[in-house]
């Protein structure tokens, strides 16, 4: 079902614009998207309007909510290429609370077809300008790269969100991403922060995982979320059902590790707020 105001109206005047938060990491396989879907469901199970945006071409994040990709009429792309405003593109889904701008099969091509577009680094920016009145988080999914569509969503975001895989390699990925964000900042986007950075993919049985978070925190002390997400073959099995993993099995730890990195997440934001 199409949900044409991008978010649950109030009524009134304008509420305060939303928190714009981007899940992005251009390594592959860290849990990027399954944190985006995951902190969104959460965040929506404790009140929050949340929207989620799924940036990424191989669509996988709609999978999660149950959306084939290749069934998507108006998504992303259509967003992007300014074909409809981004309420035209939402969905329900069926967490109460949570909205979703699908990805379609066009979304592969965006890349290309931006490079001579106006405002090609502000697509993204310029569509959320739409958004509903009672939104108070959209969350983007970002594809694994650094391309134009990342580019898109770190221009349009306040903070970037960053799943980590613990293991070596990661670490040398975060580094190049860091000074990605300096450049988005200096370029596109001043305001542009470090949210923070979660460890995905946990395994208490293997000393490099400690090691590797060990280090994490030791290099970017407290924004690092103290919350951990370990490896859970539950959270692997849930996106087969068309479900996140706190609607596919509530009690597994995977579904209560995100249970807990949303509200350590709002405690931050609200910590922000108060500065």
């Amino acid at each position: 079902m199409e949900n044409n105001n991008g978010g649950r109206q109030t009524g009134h005047a304008r509420a305060k614009r939303p928190r714009i938060l981007a899940i992005a990491n251009q390594k592959g396989g860290v849990g990027k998207t399954t944190t985006a879907v995951n902190l969104s469901t959460a965040l929506a199970a404790v009140g929050r309007n949340v929207l989620m945006v799924d940036l990424d071409p191989q669509g996988n994040g709609s999978i999660c909510f149950g959306f084939d990709r290749a069934q998507v009429q108006l998504g992303s792309y259509e967003v992007l290429i300014g074909q409809v405003l981004i309420g035209a593109a939402t969905k329900d889904t069926d967490i109460p609370g949570l909205l979703l701008v699908p990805a379609s099969e066009d979304l592969s091509g965006a890349e290309i077809e931006l490079v001579d577009t106006s405002r090609r680094e502000y697509r993204l920016k310029d569509a959320f300008s739409s958004l509903g009145e009672s939104l108070d988080y959209v969350i983007i999914d970002c594809p694994p790269t650094l391309g134009l569509l990342t580019l898109n969503a770190l221009t349009a975001a306040d903070g970037i969100l960053v799943p980590l895989q613990c293991e070596y390699l990661a670490l040398e990925g975060l580094s190049q991403l860091v000074q990605t964000i300096e450049r988005v900042k200096n370029t596109f986007n001043s305001s542009l922060a470090l949210q923070g950075i979660v460890l995905t993919m946990f395994d208490s049985r293997n000393n490099l995982s400690s090691l590797v978070s060990n280090d994490v925190r030791e290099f970017f002390g407290e924004t690092v979320y103290k919350t951990v997400i370990p490896r859970n073959v539950k959270v692997s099995e849930a996106p087969s059902h068309g479900k996140p993993i706190l609607l596919y099995d509530l009690n597994c730890p995977g579904a209560q590790a995100y249970a807990h990195l949303a509200g350590e997440v709002l405690r931050r934001e609200e910590g922000l707020k108060n500065e």
